[in-house]
């Protein structure tokens, strides 16, 4: 019979995990530095909210806010970025915030993913989004010296967090890696070819269901030959995406098939998602609808829409915003294995 685990806050194991969770401690202190030399106002928004937002893969946590005698009063939901709130700080007149705080994912666990993880979330108003790409380069470097260490690394791979990224288009890396043109499957109005993606997925040796749609195609391919390949030796900015995939980013201006997001990659490991943002607030809720269609069909629910939020479009200015997984930043910088080593507490994820 083998022994049960030891709890994370048994002694022995503790003294396991406390390097990791010093380095935490320091990269933490080293990136509210990095904000506040820059102008940045940190915030802190409530992390119950309307809705946890609407992108279809992401599963968010409800409850029910009730009265004081235990009447059902509305629900809400624990967030799953601060975003939604954060654009209505921009709508107020806020022009740089930083949200540094818990954010909350159902259906997911694993070495990279725990159901409560700390989000770096921050914006730009009135700057274009390449700023962030900036951003990025600067706060690798800061979290290396604040962990003591000169390189980034996760399953072997090494990152030098000093040299600067390298900027690659979406399209690019579907053609180098894969052999796939994306942009032919994808028209201007963001309507897609799920059929001509499909072949040549086929051909480029992976499975193709029957059910795919175009999303999951797209996802496949990604996952599979793309993200693996991203950030060996120096950091990934994978940039442009296809606008089917980029729901709360305007549209590239030189090519209105993609959209301004990028999302940041080191050690093949995804560590920040940004985007120009959209403020159409009738673009963006069809953009939502969509989304939600999409969420209904492959898991049989909605997230309600933030009426408040399409609101505050109309008053936000042109801006740009990011959000960063803390705990995988620590994991590379720290030379952590699983997501858990640098979690001061896990959820408990063992069933009943």
């Amino acid at each position: 019979m083998s022994t049960p685990a030891r709890p994370w806050w048994h002694p022995d194991r503790h003294a396991d995990r406390r390097p990791f969770l010093v380095a935490r401690a320091r990269i933490l202190a080293a990136l509210r530095r990095f904000f506040e030399e820059r102008d940045f106002l940190e915030v802190q928004p409530s992390c119950l909210q309307a809705s946890p937002g609407n992108e279809p893969h992401l599963h968010g946590l409800r409850t029910t806010l009730r009265d004081t005698a235990g009447r059902p009063v509305r629900p809400l939901f624990l967030h799953t970025s601060p975003e939604f709130a954060c654009k209505k700080l921009l709508a107020a007149g806020e022009r740089r915030i930083v949200a540094i705080g818990p954010v909350f994912r159902d259906r997911e666990a694993g070495p990279l993913h725990h159901p409560e993880f700390t989000m770096v979330e921050w914006y730009r108003a009135e700057e274009p989004y390449t700023t962030l790409m900036a951003d990025c380069a600067e706060l690798l470097a800061t979290a290396a010296e604040a962990a003591g260490s000169r390189r980034l690394v996760f399953r072997g791979v090494e990152v030098d967090p000093f040299r600067p990224p390298e900027r690659l288009a979406v399209a690019e890396a579907f053609e180098r890696f894969a052999g796939i043109d994306l942009l032919t499957t994808v028209a201007a109005d963001g309507t897609t070819d799920r059929d001509a993606l499909a072949r040549q997925v086929e051909a480029a040796g992976l499975r193709v269901a029957a059910d795919d749609g175009w999303s999951d195609l797209f996802a496949r391919v990604l996952t599979a030959r793309i993200e693996p390949e991203l950030g060996r030796g120096r950091a990934t900015i994978l940039d442009a995406y296809p606008i089917p995939e980029a729901a709360l980013a305007r549209r590239s201006p030189a090519e209105p098939r993609t959209a301004e997001r990028f999302e940041l990659y080191a050690c093949g490991v995804e560590l920040a998602n940004a985007f120009g943002e959209l403020t159409d607030p009738v673009e963006q809720r069809a953009r939502f609808e969509a989304a939600m269609d999409l969420k209904e069909r492959l898991y049989g629910e909605r997230h309600p829409i933030d009426e408040e939020l399409l609101d505050a479009l109309a008053l936000v200015p042109e801006s740009c915003g990011i959000a960063l997984g803390l705990e995988r930043l620590v994991m590379l910088a720290s030379g952590a294995e699983r997501i858990e080593q640098v979690l001061w507490a896990p959820v408990p994820l063992d069933p009943l």
